[in-house]
């Protein structure tokens, strides 16, 4: 999968190959590199607003994932990703406390479709201005 988004200096789309993983039904991208990756730092910088490219463009909203509930995903990640095992320092088939102690240093990010007027419905649920 690539993920496409806009530089945070230029503008311009920037392109990354990445893994999706699936876990409980949802999908996510994880940052095998860390918080200063570059394309986490153009999604943080965008509001998490990108796009990715599989065949279909497809327009999405990335929502960071409290650290709290990273560990399962880092875990399910190493399972399909693994090119990323050498960054992360924990073994794939380590316990979730193991995970949860890197959790903090490794972003992941919920993939969910990004339809015009979604963000404003997401306020309103959760009683923020629209």
């Amino acid at each position: 999968m690539t993920l496409q988004v806009p530089g945070r200096r230029t503008g311009r789309p920037v392109s990354c190959p990445l893994v999706v993983v699936n876990y409980q039904g949802e999908r996510h991208l994880v940052a095998m590199l860390g918080q200063q990756a570059n394309w986490v730092r153009n999604v943080r910088a965008v509001g998490g607003r990108a796009v990715l490219r599989h065949g279909t463009r497809e327009a999405v909203r990335l929502e960071e994932v409290d650290v709290g509930e990273r560990a399962p995903i880092l875990r399910r990640y190493l399972d399909y990703a693994p090119g990323a095992r050498p960054h992360i320092p924990v073994n794939r088939h380590a316990p979730l406390r193991a995970f949860a102690s890197i959790a903090a240093r490794f972003p992941v990010f919920r993939i969910t479709a990004d339809h015009p007027g979604a963000s404003d419905a997401r306020r309103q649920k959760a009683g923020g201005p629209a």
